[in-house]
């Protein structure tokens, strides 16, 4: 009974959620009876209102009549993920038992996005679970999941959370392909920018925002690389957020370490080309990612690894600096452009926006965002469409709103311009090809008809994401299967024994300096004794999570105490 009533409770808070969290309307002229969407997303208020504006307007042009956006915010992708697979999971449950079905003790394998049907007694339910698409059979009651990573959707749709909205060979003319043109790569950068069911809406880089004010203070220089925020001058000033509450800073955390990958195997001695060359055999194998084909020198390998221990490493650094890690990646730029920390890891939107609105009288900038030349990726924003969304023709129109020109407009015109924002300059990277400059006189001129409407200069190589994705080549075996293992291990290591981090960072820098505190600097860097690029990945996942993340914080604990004491002179 106890039971039951624990679970009719859960059940019922699940449900009561999304109206909890529920977002006032901004339509006008929307009556009882006319459409209505739900969406859930990260996005924050400004991106919410003009989209909701703007889709219903181009809905009433189009179609007839305005559409009125529930809008789902309930934090960052983490907290959206939770929720939905908890959603999904209580619906596709009451449906199970109401038809007089057993829901087996094994039921939490439905989302398992590894599952393989195997004659066990969940495969009936597995299956059922991916072939249904009907809402009147369950349903998580959302239409549409709008922004967050291509990591989060990717997720989303291996653990049956959502479906194509179309056909893979029927997508409506014109939007991604248009006169012989691909309006929207498949790919930029080594990033996935669309699939059969996720589409970028928007893409992003990641950098540096810094307040030129607090620097001079500092006497620190202007960021122009990834390890500038472990420039010992700024401990206590940097920024940063928390990579499990956000899917965007854990992305910029993985743009660091593959940076530092490509920079120790290129001093390795390898070339561009050779890493070009050598990820093709290693895709080509099919094999494990630590499974080094015959024709890949076992140095390459070596140095991929030594890369990769060195990004972590200088994210301990990062965050030996910080000020604090909030669990909202959007507050970081705003404590920058007050002077509350002198600098913070960003993604673009975020920095821009703020750069922008905190302009001292005048005009003049406080705030700038940078990101480290060949330092990031472009990575897309993308939208999905959920299984048994309840509007799902509506779902899918507002999918082809958001990949049109129309939609791609309020990324980044100007408030008040035709076809633009209504109030918000939300300074976002469009994706559409129309809206850089190109050497195809087609393209070209529909980036010379946006130009004039534009907040950035669209076609500036260091904004223009087209030009910025040639520098940089994001390598999905380097760092992707560690994606979850680096926000993981980041927590034990930055957050969960922060203080004691941060402690002996300030004592090294006290007596003399990493140079001068050789085995103090050793202790420090100290991942734990059985963690290497491998055993991330191959030993990871078959561990329990708990068990391990205890064992990680109280290894960090020990270091840095040790370490601490080695730079005060103890060699106890």
């Amino acid at each position: 009974m106890v039971k039951n009533l624990i679970i009719l409770s859960i059940s019922g808070l699940v449900i009561a959620l999304p109206f909890l969290f529920r977002q006032t309307s901004q339509v006008t002229g929307w009556q009882a009876g006319d459409p209505e969407l739900v969406v859930i997303t990260p996005h924050n208020e400004a991106i919410r209102f003009e989209f909701g504006l703007g889709f219903s307007q181009w809905h009433q042009q189009h179609y007839g009549k305005p559409v009125k956006i529930d809008w789902r915010s309930l934090g960052g992708t983490t907290e959206i993920m939770r929720y939905l697979e908890a959603s999904f999971l209580a619906s596709y449950r009451a449906y199970w038992q109401r038809s007089g079905k057993d829901w087996p003790a094994a039921a939490q394998r439905l989302m398992d996005s590894h599952y393989i049907p195997d004659g066990s007694s969940i495969d009936n339910l597995y299956q059922t679970f991916r072939s249904t698409d009907d809402p009147g059979i369950f349903s998580a009651n959302i239409d549409v999941f709008f922004g967050g990573g291509e990591y989060d959707h990717s997720t989303a749709y291996k653990r049956g959370l959502t479906v194509p909205p179309w056909p893979e060979d029927q997508a409506p003319p014109g939007l991604f392909n248009q006169d012989g043109i691909e309006m929207i790569p498949r790919q930029l950068s080594g990033e996935t920018w669309r699939t059969p069911t996720l589409f970028g809406v928007a893409v992003s880089t990641f950098g540096i925002c810094y307040n030129k004010d607090r620097l001079r203070e500092l006497g620190v220089d202007t960021p122009v690389r990834w390890d500038d925020l472990a420039n010992p001058k700024l401990i206590g000033q940097v920024g940063v957020a928390d990579p499990t509450k956000s899917g965007s800073i854990a992305k910029a955390y993985e743009m660091i370490i593959q940076q530092k990958i490509q920079q120790t195997v290129l001093a390795a001695g390898f070339t561009n080309d050779d890493i070009t060359r050598f990820e093709s055999a290693f895709d080509k194998a099919h094999g494990k990612p630590w499974e080094i084909p015959a024709t890949v020198p076992v140095h390459y390998q070596q140095a991929v690894e030594d890369g990769w221990r060195e990004g972590l490493l200088l994210i301990e650094r990062i965050g030996a600096n910080a000020r604090y890690f909030t669990d909202s990646a959007s507050k970081v730029p705003i404590d920058v452009s007050k002077g509350d920390a002198a600098m913070g890891l960003a993604i673009d939107f975020y920095g821009r926006y703020q750069a922008e609105y905190s302009r001292a009288p005048g005009g003049i900038e406080r705030m700038v965002f940078v990101t480290p030349e060949g330092g990031s990726s472009v990575s897309s924003d993308p939208v999905s469409l959920m299984r048994g969304a309840p509007h799902k023709e509506i779902a899918v129109r507002f999918m082809q709103f958001l990949l049109s020109d129309d939609g791609q407009k309020l990324w980044n015109y100007r408030p008040g311009e035709v076809g633009g924002p209504v109030k918000y300059a939300l300074r976002r990277l469009p994706i559409r090809r129309s809206f850089y400059p190109s050497g195809n006189a087609v393209l070209n001129q529909a980036f010379e008809t946006h130009r004039p409407h534009l907040t950035d200069n669209l076609a500036d190589p260091a904004i223009n994401p087209y030009e910025l994705g040639k520098k940089f080549t994001y390598r999905l075996r380097w760092t992707g299967h560690h994606f979850n293992i680096h926000r993981n291990l980041i927590k034990a290591m930055c957050l969960d024994a922060g203080e004691e981090l941060k402690s002996a960072w300030q004592a090294i820098q006290q007596h003399g300096g990493t140079g001068l505190n050789s085995s103090a600097m050793q202790a420090f860097s100290a991942l734990p004794d059985d963690f290497n690029w491998r055993s991330a990945i191959d030993g990871y996942s078959k561990a329990n999570q708990l068990d391990t993340m205890r064992r990680w914080v109280l290894h960090f604990r020990q270091t840095f105490l040790k370490a601490k004491r080695l730079a005060e002179g103890d060699a106890s």
